[in-house]
Order: structure tokens, then sequence, then C-alpha cells
């Protein structure tokens, strides 16, 4: 059996409303508290998850910019990006630990970007609609920006991820998104969400 350990960080309580609203909306339960997992630096600028496997036992630890967890009123989109996509990884990485399966970088960055999607579009007390949901599909896809250079090892996955999540949210919203049919869209990202790197790749892909 898989375990997580932490050590004693300061504890952010935007992290754990994020993954109090992804654990909800996929039906994840039985994982452990993200907040303990935090350490808000003030020495970074970009989110990072540090991982260690030693024997079964993972070690994870979520560095986020200290002014990232700050009143979301007062964010960025690109600094609550960076938050979800810390608990994105945590949650992705303790699921897999908890049902003893293994992940990868990639689906780590796939899932992340979906998970931005579903956070700030569909996983609210009321859902955005068609129109707000095309302003926010723009806003996370097509106005992207990378910091890894094109052809780079990094580079090419957070790319290849972009795209694949891009091309898997456009499918959701042709099919269910724009008629509002939303016990559809919920049920097929619950599935996504249990489906391995594999999988997610080929459903993305299939037309």
């Amino acid at each position: 059996m898989c375990e997580l350990t932490r050590a004693k960080w300061h504890r952010a309580p935007l992290p754990g409303e994020i993954q109090r609203r992804l654990m909800d909306y996929y039906g994840l339960d039985e994982l452990p508290d993200v907040e303990p997992f935090v350490e808000l630096r003030d020495d970074v600028d970009r989110e990072r998850v540090i991982i260690r496997d030693s024997g079964g036992m993972v070690e994870l630890r979520v560095e986020l910019p200290a002014d990232s967890v700050a009143p979301r009123a007062e964010l960025s989109l690109d600094k609550l990006c960076q938050v979800v996509e810390g608990v994105s990884h945590f949650l992705l990485i303790a699921e897999r630990a908890r049902r003893e399966l293994p992940t990868t970088q990639l689906e780590l960055e796939l899932q992340a970007e979906v998970d931005k999607f579903v956070l700030l579009g569909v996983a609210l007390d009321r859902p955005l609609g068609p129109a707000q949901l095309a302003w926010l599909r723009r806003r996370l896809f097509a106005r992207a920006r990378f910091i890894d250079p094109p052809g780079s090892e990094r580079g090419e996955r957070y790319r290849m991820a972009h795209r694949l999540a891009e091309r898997f949210i456009h499918k959701l919203d042709r099919r269910y998104l724009r008629r509002q049919r939303l016990s559809e869209v919920r049920q097929t990202l619950q599935h996504f969400y249990q489906m391995g790197q594999t999988s997610k790749i080929a459903l993305t892909r299939a037309a």
C-alpha cells in the first residue's frame, strides 16, 4: 500500500477550498487534505510539486508563491491557475497512490489543464453559461503562453498536454456544454478523471 508523508508546512485555505470543490465534483473521497502539504515561498514565482518515492512511501510537497494564496479578489487568473495546478497534481498523485496505480508527468499536466476549466467553469454553485464558458476557453487555451521553449522536454510536454486538454474541452463543449447538459458533462469528466494516460489520450484524439 502506497502512503503519503508530509512535513509541517504553512497552511493555506485557498488550496483547501480548491481541493474540496474538485473532490466533490469528481466524487473523490478518502484522500488527505492538501493544506498540510503546502509550503508558501517568497523565493518562487511558479507552483511546483516535489515528489519523492521511496519504498512504497510517496513524499509530497506543494510549493506555491506566497502571494498566490491572497484573497481571490486580489489574484490574477494566472496566480489562481497556479494554485489549481498545484492542487490538481496533488490530488491525482494521491488518488493514484490510494489505488496503487501509476501516473506520469504528462498525465498530471493534462489533468491540471482540464481541472482549471472544471473549477472555473462548471464546478460552481451556478455553472457559467455558454457565452461565459466560451470566454473562459479562449482565456485558458487560445491565449495561453508557455515559459519553457519549444523543443525542450518540459516545453513539449506542456504543449502536448495543453493541446490534448483543449481538444477534449472542445468536444465536451460541442456535445454537452452548449446545450447545458450538465449531468452528461459531469459524468464525462468523472469518467475522464478515472482513466489512465493512454485512455485519456485516445479519448481526446478520437473523432
